[in-house]
């Protein structure tokens, strides 16, 4: 096993991690084992989010290709920030989830990223019940620590805990669509007091955004008042000043693949969706939002492209495209509001399958036979191939040697020599035309047949 390869990571871990980036797509747990570069970027968007745990609030966007680590970066950056107290709720748009809408969309995408609401202590999401009786305990328990009533007074310990859930539901009054809000957080809490789990559950469907009509929370709860396409997005500033105010350090909304707005055919639908995230990025960088973080990630083509992307939208543009000097230097600016990804270097990817490699072996129960030197030889040939300085991605590595490590192992007999040396390991230069799913730019795929 290398040196730099020390921690044990538990099977189940190991299992998920490889299958995961086997096939493509990032997964949600066990990120720190196979996390490599990236520092710059990891440490200037956690400078911004402490920002916005001091009641500021940030926006960025993550730009790169397919496969570059984007998506990776999100959920690195989603744990990091669930460790710092924040809670966190992200989600990918598609052809049903957008923005803004006229079927709905808009909504879907609300119930999308509060279906996956985290926190530290709940990751895999679904943490809104959690979060509300956390808040109600954490009053009661400081009530009780403050001396000042004694607990076995029910009556005038109970009206104590009262004063210090309503002083902060009073404070969300004078925000936007805050007094209905402040209305289902009072409810939400007698329904706690009084084990009404039918209110509560009434309750965590209004704020999911489950109520399709006025009518029916009219009717089950009495407000006349539903989260909606047009408004979500301030049903989501209330949230973030709520948690600061139950214990939290705030919230950051993560949204992948801007890519499905790029996508979208009709010209004035796209332009209500970069609307949208206008009135976003206005909001945090104008202090109209407060303990709020927003990072969106999207494919350069999805931002920069002026006749469909976010850049087709000038008020966007103007705001977003950098200045004269970031073009002087390859320094980059990773405190501007579009970061984009440099790709990982040879060396980066050499720690990384280093780190995949004492996993498949710890995952599998075999002693590892693949040597430094092959390691260096492998990552010597992708990166060697025509165009790799462009076009190598991440996922196409990782892909290459999770495979070769499968099928060494499955294969006993095969020699790992042969096979880096095979002329079957080669590549294929993709047309311009079918490359990338509407990336710009070449494509090269590679494969170990």
């Amino acid at each position: 096993m290398p040196a730099n390869q020390t921690r044990r990571v538990p099977k189940r871990i190991a299992q998920t991690i490889l299958h995961s980036l086997k096939g493509g797509v990032v997964p949600r747990i066990g990120l720190p084992y196979i996390t490599v570069g990236r520092k710059a970027e990891i440490e200037a968007l956690l400078h911004d989010f402490s920002v916005v745990a001091d009641g500021g609030a940030s926006f960025h966007f993550i730009v790169g290709k397919y496969g570059s680590g984007k998506s990776f970066l999100l959920q690195t950056m989603r744990n990091y920030i669930m460790d710092k107290g924040f809670v966190v709720v992200d989600g990918d748009l598609s052809p049903e989830r957008r923005l803004q809408g006229t079927k709905g969309q808009g909504l879907a995408t609300y119930r999308e990223l509060v279906q996956n609401m985290a926190t530290k202590t709940r990751p895999e999401g679904g943490a809104l019940p959690l979060i509300l009786d956390r808040w109600i305990n954490s009053v009661q328990s400081k009530v009780a620590a403050s001396g000042q009533v004694d607990p076995a007074d029910t009556a005038a310990f109970g009206q104590a805990v009262d004063q210090q859930i309503y002083a902060v539901i009073a404070s969300l009054n004078e925000l936007v669509h805050g007094f209905d809000f402040a209305r289902l957080l009072k409810m939400y809490y007698h329904a706690y007091l009084d084990d009404d789990e039918e209110t509560k559950a009434k309750v965590i469907k209004w704020f999911r955004g489950e109520y399709d009509r006025k009518t029916d929370a009219k009717n089950e709860l009495g407000v006349n008042i539903i989260i909606s396409d047009s408004d979500w997005y301030e049903y989501l500033k209330l949230f973030a000043v709520f948690f600061r105010q139950a214990g939290y350090a705030g919230l950051v909304i993560m949204i992948d693949e801007l890519v499905n707005i790029f996508k979208i055919p009709n010209s004035i639908s796209r332009q209500y969706n970069y609307e949208k995230i206008l009135t976003m990025y206005n909001d945090t960088l104008q202090g109209k939002a407060k303990y709020l973080g927003i990072l969106m990630g999207g494919t350069p083509q999805a931002i920069e492209d002026k006749r469909r992307g976010v850049y087709s939208y000038e008020a966007l543009r103007s705001r977003l495209t950098q200045g004269k000097f970031a073009d002087i230097s390859d320094a980059r600016d990773m405190y501007a509001p579009v970061i984009k990804l440099a790709p990982l270097t040879a060396d980066e990817m050499l720690v990384l399958t280093e780190k995949l490699a004492a996993m498949h072996a710890g995952l599998y129960g075999y002693q590892q036979t693949i040597t430094d030197e092959q390691l260096a030889y492998f990552i010597k040939i992708e990166y060697s191939r025509i165009g790799s300085s462009t076009n190598i991605t991440p996922r196409e590595v990782i892909r290459d040697f999770i495979e070769l490590l499968d099928i060494l192992w499955q294969n006993p007999s095969t020699k790992i020599d042969d096979l880096l040396n095979s002329d079957r390991f080669s590549y294929a230069q993709k047309d311009q035309q079918t490359d990338q799913q509407g990336d710009s730019g070449d494509y090269t795929e590679f494969t170990l047949d």
